[in-house]
């Protein structure tokens, strides 16, 4: 499990451009739990795939990528508060 966030500046259109695709990515491989915050859950060869095209995406001089690596015992090291409960990435997808 890998927390991914990013801060993406959409001063200009190319960073607006810049932003949607970040979101694109990373909704495409994980699960949104706040604006710019991701849950991935990927073995680490396939996480490496989404770290690559990340990063060729944003501007390193005007953006900023963080990722937080949790694990394979990530379910010890999350507390969740408030709204938007959390899902099990593991569990039963119905679609």
């Amino acid at each position: 499990m890998v927390i991914v966030s990013y801060d993406v500046n959409t001063t200009e259109d190319d960073g607006k451009k810049r932003l949607r695709k970040v979101a694109k990515t990373c909704v495409d491989y994980g699960q949104r739990v706040q604006n710019s915050v991701f849950e991935i859950n990927l073995d680490y060869g396939n996480f490496l795939k989404v770290k690559d095209k990340l990063l060729k995406i944003i501007d390193q001089d005007k953006d900023s990528l963080r990722f937080y690596y949790l694990g394979n015992h990530w379910k010890n090291r999350i507390e969740h508060f408030g709204t938007k409960e959390g899902y099990d990435s593991e569990g039963l997808l119905i679609i």
